[in-house]
């Protein structure tokens, strides 16, 4: 297996896996997101404040103004409106990318050698060629793999917010 080259790596993982295994992740990340934002509902309906529940300001024929407000009333996080946040995942994709860079360089060298001998009559020459060739090859092989999730706050269930029913039991007023 050591011989085998980053691309082949790359090409030798099935691409129905690579997507199967990308849907499971997001999936596992949903459960998880989705359990943090139970928890956090959780978390703000079991934590109760008190709020006034209103605050009536009168005017007097005088000009003079008063404040009564209203006995203050236990409330919890989620019933005075923080909401847990959730998300969702709404886009994901996997990018394989390879670069292969091939390079074939030759290089001969010739060196030539001449002599020659001068004598009574008679001469000689010799002549001495060397040849040398050199051929290289030189293969470079980059890969990269980039998986790219984006994730988008959605509302809350509608659900997840008890029905507000007002029961107004007050006589009506008389004309």
């Amino acid at each position: 297996m050591a011989n085998l080259s980053v691309g082949q790596e790359l090409l030798d993982v099935p691409l129905p896996d690579m997507v199967a295994k990308l849907a499971v992740g997001i999936a596992d990340a949903q459960r998880s997101l989705d359990t943090n934002s139970v928890e956090t509902a959780v978390a703000l309906a079991g934590t109760n404040i008190d709020v006034v529940p209103a605050i009536t300001e009168t005017i007097a024929a005088d000009g003079s103004v008063t404040f009564t407000q209203a006995a203050p009333i236990q409330m919890s996080l989620l019933q005075v409106g923080l909401n847990p946040t959730f998300y969702q995942f709404t886009e994901a994709s996997i990018e394989v990318t390879m670069d292969i860079k091939t390079t074939t360089s030759t290089e001969t060298n010739v060196k030539v050698g001449v002599q020659a001998k001068v004598g009574f009559a008679c001469w000689s020459a010799s002549a001495r060629v060397d040849v040398s060739h050199n051929r290289k090859f030189g293969k470079e092989v980059k890969g990269t793999s980039r998986l790219f999730t984006k994730l988008a706050p959605v509302p809350p269930p509608p659900r997840i917010f008890p029905e507000l029913r007002i029961v107004d039991n007050r006589p009506a007023p008389t004309p």
